[in-house]
């Protein structure tokens, strides 16, 4: 029993000596540079999630520094958030991925969303780490999405629940900020 054992250790050492000395080697076996050669399967779970948060912080979650305001002109926010970004929120509070198909599934159809500003207003300048004088402007957002909710639930009794009048409402902030002074050529100090 032990020569047995002994030997199936030998050979698997034997082997992956092999398996790390093929190709154009000129130092000798490499298993850390042999190892990456091989493709490891990634699972689509994580590759969208990892996507999905790219975007995420691509599209909204950087905050975006405008010139500065003019004086006497109207200090009015970016646009109003998007309807995929409204989804989006919609999701992260409450999702519906991930659902067990033929089991249960959980659909949101005729999506109508109703946006309404809340807040617009500017704060006075200060100063923020490099990025020097500016202003921080406040643009809350009230997002009320309508939309028909079915459930089909298929085990132990397969029924579905339709809600025709469904609704959630998502807040949604869009601050960026706004320089303060000449910026170019060089920021003034009359602020």
């Amino acid at each position: 029993m032990y020569r047995k054992t002994a030997s199936t250790i030998a050979l698997g050492v034997v082997l992956l000596g092999l398996a790390a000395s093929s190709g154009c080697t000129t130092y000798g076996p490499n298993i850390r540079n042999s190892l990456c050669l091989y493709p490891i399967p990634l699972s689509p779970y994580f590759q969208d999630k990892a996507e999905d948060q790219a975007y995420q912080k691509e599209r909204y979650d950087m905050v975006p520094i405008l010139g500065p305001l003019t004086q006497g002109g109207p200090a009015v926010a970016l646009d109003p958030p998007s309807d995929d970004e409204i989804i989006r929120a919609l999701e992260k509070a409450r999702p519906v991925e991930g659902g067990l198909p033929f089991l249960h599934e959980v659909q949101r159809n005729n999506v109508r969303i109703v946006t309404e500003p809340i807040q617009d207003h500017v704060d006075p300048p200060r100063v923020y780490p490099l990025i020097g004088p500016a202003q921080l402007h406040h643009a809350h957002y009230k997002c009320t999405i309508y939309f028909t909710e079915r459930t089909n639930v298929g085990w132990p009794i397969p029924y579905t629940v339709i809600n025709e009048n469904a609704q959630e409402v998502v807040y949604i902030d869009h601050n960026h900020l706004h320089v303060v002074g000449n910026v170019e050529g060089g920021l003034t100090s009359n602020y």
